[in-house]
């Protein structure tokens, strides 16, 4: 399915809202003014205008235009009269026409909105809605048969010529510096194609200068309708609108009233309005969908436990059942958890102006790029995402990109460039921050560091790269020089770091000086259920999450060797530290098997007894009344009712 599609159903369920919250809010103002509706009205027809120019239904975004426009001069202070209220519900029946030609595949460009439009654009421009003809909500449909300028044309005599007679509307565009003198080029063209009939405002007028930038003619010509369009249009002429003409006849009434569609019967009018639409989206509250993952978690668990059941009584019939179960509650798992996944453009959609705030006020010119927003995320990841981003781009933009001379004198463009992309990479979820600035200062991060007290001038000196990086992590480290309102007061990537860990993802850091630096977050793309290695570490179990886990191997004890404090061995020609996860299980003196695990680039063995084998978890955090534990990310219940913790390899390392 292609993106346009993808949006589409979306597009439709957020515009029938906003149809409905018109003829609402329409419906309202007939019994008497009311700010509140106005100001609802306004919103919506403005919102509806917005996801109509942004899909593409150009028919759609014009006749919403108009509509706006009207209800601007309501909100100016313009009552709302009965025909006016008419017109507009006709609109919104238009409106509602082209959503079910859109819904179906459509563009809404069947239905022709010009008729209605031009009497808009009449209100608009100072003049009152006809009369002549009764429109109501359930009579639109009907009413949009008869060109609007039927309702209001002015009393022109018939001069016998039989030639057809066209009603053009020109708008000149509010860039045009001679406003007047383009007009008056357009008349003169038109006039080369027929004969006009009538100019508001009057040529003196317009040559006099007393011109806002529309202009509305009446011709008579036998040309083609696009040949007059042609003649009309023209560069700094911004829109061009042709409708059908029809002059009064000398008694007041209008010619060919038999082209007006009788009035429905207010039954057949309800039986219009009533006709059945499948409702295809739903809006639900998110904590209607978190009771609903914790009762799908609840599933999981029990069926883990009636697995086991089953495995220890060997009953052919029962085991049947529950592998039916079990392939239903993960049907419904899978489902529930594509109905939480959210794209990360919810979120990477509000940074564009975070970049451009940011480089505006350190007098900056940056090109931000975003990429892969498609990519999605369980929403109780993307809640804790926003902040950790918001830190980073301005960190970029803040810290990395230099300003546009010292850039030029560097041999770079001034503009410099930051892109932040995302990708799926197997279970997880990759987020990439790349700048083109001056990356990571070492000498200077090492300096600041000395400075603040964090480490000695000699354990700065024997710091690697790498180690140094990690120094921009430490609370309250800064290598701003003054405090400004963005940077400077050492709260920054340190709250990244935590906001990350948080969400059992991590935070690498790669950064080359004079050339830029690139932040790579990995996430699981939920926290919820997750694949985990039970073990057995001295009589007791624990998870470790399936994506920290690198291999499996036997453990030697003529292998281990001591550096220093710590146990080490010497596996695929390198070396590995050895966590003996004494204070949590006990002594496990007689573990034979090393699990390695691996945290960013770091890697370290956990030797236990025994593997059970994998499984598919649920992970519960722990009580508040517990309180945290470093190492532990929270615990599930397996199926035999045993509460296991989960290790946290991220803060255990």
């Amino acid at each position: 399915m292609s993106e346009f599609e993808q949006y589409r159903g979306l597009f439709v369920a957020e515009s029938r809202e906003n149809h409905e919250n018109v003829v609402k809010n329409l419906l309202i103002l007939e019994n008497g003014r009311d700010e509140d509706a106005i100001n609802e009205l306004f919103r919506s027809a403005h919102t509806l205008k917005g996801a109509s120019a942004s899909m593409g239904f150009a028919d759609m975004e014009r006749l919403c235009h108009a509509m706006e426009d009207v209800f601007q001069i309501v909100r100016n202070g313009t009552d709302l009269t009965k025909s006016l209220s008419d017109l507009l519900l006709s609109c919104t029946d238009m409106v509602e026409e082209m959503l079910d030609d859109i819904e179906g595949g459509g563009d809404g460009s069947g239905k022709n909105p010009d008729p209605l439009i031009a009497e808009l654009h009449k209100i608009s421009s100072g003049g009152s809605p006809a009369s002549g003809e009764k429109k109501s909500a359930g009579s639109g449909k009907a009413a949009k048969a008869v060109p609007a300028q039927k309702d209001t044309a002015p009393e022109i005599p018939d001069d016998g010529s039989g030639l057809p007679r066209y009603r053009i509307r020109i708008k000149v565009a509010d860039s045009c510096m001679m406003k007047d003198v383009r007009a008056m080029i357009v008349i003169s063209q038109l006039d080369g194609l027929g004969k006009i009939l009538s100019v508001t405002p009057s040529r003196e007028e317009i040559d006099e200068g007393k011109f806002e930038g529309t202009a509305d003619l009446v011709m008579e010509s036998d040309h083609p309708l696009e040949e007059l369009r042609t003649a009309a249009s023209g560069s700094e002429i911004e829109q061009v609108e042709i409708a059908p003409f029809e002059s009064a006849a000398p008694d007041g009434s209008q010619k060919d009233q038999k082209a007006i569609p009788a009035q429905k019967a207010p039954d057949d009018r309800k039986a219009q309005q009533d006709k059945n639409r499948e409702i295809k989206n739903l809006r639900v509250d998110i904590g209607q969908l978190d009771r609903m993952m914790n009762l799908v978690e609840d599933l999981v668990i029990n069926r883990g436990r009636l697995k086991q059941i089953a495995d220890r009584h060997h009953i052919k019939e029962m085991d049947e059942a529950i592998n039916m179960v079990a392939r239903s509650v993960a049907d419904l798992q899978n489902l529930m958890m594509g109905i939480r996944m959210i794209p990360l453009n919810h979120i990477f959609n509000r940074l564009p102006r975070v970049v451009r705030d940011t480089a505006q006020y350190d007098g900056k010119e940056v090109d931000f790029v975003m990429e892969g927003g498609e990519t999605e995320l369980d929403r109780s990841v993307m809640d804790g995402l926003n902040d950790p981003l918001l830190h980073l781009i301005r960190n970029a933009v803040n810290h990395g990109i230099e300003a546009p001379d010292v850039r030029e004198n560097l041999g770079k463009l001034r503009k410099g460039q930051v892109r932040l992309s995302a990708h799926r990479d197997r279970d997880n979820v990759i987020i990439e921050l790349i700048d083109d600035g001056a990356g990571i200062n070492i000498g200077k991060v090492k300096n600041k560091a000395v400075e603040k007290g964090l480490i000695t001038r000699e354990a700065a000196d024997a710091l690697s790269d790498d180690q140094a990086v990690d120094l921009l992590f430490q609370p309250g480290f800064s290598t701003a020089d003054t405090i400004t309102d963005i940077s400077g007061r050492g709260v920054g990537l340190d709250v990244v770091k935590r906001a990350i860990e948080s969400m059992k993802g991590s935070i690498r850091v790669e950064s080359t000086q004079g050339t830029g630096s690139r932040f790579e977050l990995l996430l699981p793309p939920t926290m919820a259920i997750v694949d985990v290695m039970i073990v057995k570490i001295n009589g007791r179990r624990c998870a470790i999450p399936i994506t920290n886990i690198v291999e499996v191997a036997n453990l030697k004890r003529d292998t281990i060797h001591r550096v220093g404090k710590t146990e080490t061995i010497l596996m695929r020609d390198e070396v590995l530290q050895i966590y003996w996860l004494d204070e949590m299980f006990g002594n496990a003196g007689t573990a034979d098997i090393l699990i390695v695990v691996q945290y960013q680039k770091r890697k370290c063995g956990l030797p236990v007894d025994v593997v059970e084998g994998q499984q598919e978890v649920v992970v519960k955090p722990l009580s508040s009344l517990i309180g945290s534990s470093r190492g532990i990310n929270g615990v599930t219940i397996l199926g035999d009712g045993d509460v296991v913790p989960v290790l946290d390899v991220n803060t255990m390392m």
